[in-house]
């Protein structure tokens, strides 16, 4: 679905559809409320003045301990998904090291086709399986429905750790900007909204092909050229935020981004992402209300991937003694 284009898209979108409705995100919110709280409850048990990664200790294992449940996951195939999942973004991996990764992921993923056929329950891969579309008897192929369960776990994994690294980030480096939110001049969903635009989960996008001549402005694309979308410069475009674009600023009136695509190929789990984050961002300040960054900001680093745009660590003190 991911690489598909007209018709053939159209009917793979179909047939993932049902598992991404209204009412299947909505009834997700107390898991991850409950997961939050377990997270939350383990990072209250750190001694004062000790630092700790939230990017590991709590961006990380919320979205892959959601992602898990909604595809139902067994316990024994998480701890080689993730290792995978964090394969699959970094970009400095050689072609052998990155072929025996996507091979190793779709073993796994083969795995959990089959103990799902077993075992069948209310989640995502129990439905990709049995799903027939009403009106002309289609399913998904066997290759289909496992490149569709790599798409929903990489995609709907990676970029909400970093939605909420990035999130964290800049709330505990713009104190007047959680002051705001904190004082009820913005809201936590223009913190999600705003943090999206200003730093997308996934910065570049390799790769696109145009599929006819395409012309913008004085920029001519040949059909059958590669295009590498960009989200982090879209998303600072002056001609849309203005002399501010480069700003992190929640009150901003517009916070209009194309983070999660645009048109037919807009993000299914888009509801799932914000929910998550605007469950567990307010959840965490709450809990920690005098958190501040252990290190200075100029001395983290961004994970090796010019695709996935967080953090290596995101080490903070969670108490101010």
């Amino acid at each position: 679905m991911f690489t598909a284009y007209g018709p053939d898209h159209k009917r793979l979108r179909k047939l993932v559809a049902p598992a991404f409705t209204d009412r299947r995100t909505k009834a997700m919110r107390p898991l991850i409320d409950r997961i939050t709280a377990n997270l939350l409850d383990k990072l209250e048990q750190t001694p004062a003045g000790e630092a700790v990664d939230l990017r590991e200790s709590f961006a990380y294992p919320l979205p892959i301990q959601v992602i898990s449940e909604l595809m139902g996951v067994p316990e024994s195939l998480n701890s080689g998904l993730r290792a995978c999942v964090d394969g699959i973004f970094d970009t400095s991996l050689g072609p052998e090291e990155s072929h025996a990764n996507y091979m190793e992921m779709y073993r796994i993923l083969g795995e959990l086709v089959e103990f799902r056929r077993d075992k069948p329950g209310d989640d995502m891969t129990s439905l990709l399986i049995s799903h027939v579309d009403e009106e002309d008897g289609s399913r998904l192929t066997e290759q289909e429905l496992i490149d569709t369960l790599l798409l929903v776990i990489s995609a709907g994994h990676e970029t909400t750790v970093n939605l909420l690294d990035q999130a964290i980030f800049a709330l505990l480096t713009h104190p007047e900007q959680l002051a705001a939110v904190v004082g009820g001049r913005a809201a936590w969903s223009d913190v999600v909204e705003e943090s999206l635009r200003f730093q997308a989960p996934v910065a570049h996008l390799p790769l696109r092909f145009a599929v006819d001549d395409i012309d913008i402005d004085d920029v001519h694309i040949s059909k059958g050229d590669a295009i590498l979308a960009s989200y982090a410069g879209a998303n600072r475009h002056p001609k849309l935020h203005g002399d501010t674009a480069d700003t992190f600023d929640v009150t901003r009136a517009s916070k209009e981004h194309l983070t999660f695509g645009y048109g037919a190929h807009h993000c299914l789990g888009a509801p799932l992402a914000r929910l998550e984050a605007i469950a567990s961002l307010p959840a965490i300040f709450e809990r920690f209300p005098n958190m501040r960054l252990a290190v200075d900001p100029s001395e983290l680093n961004t994970v090796n991937s010019f695709i996935s745009n967080g953090h290596e660590t995101l080490p903070v003190y969670l108490t101010s003694e």
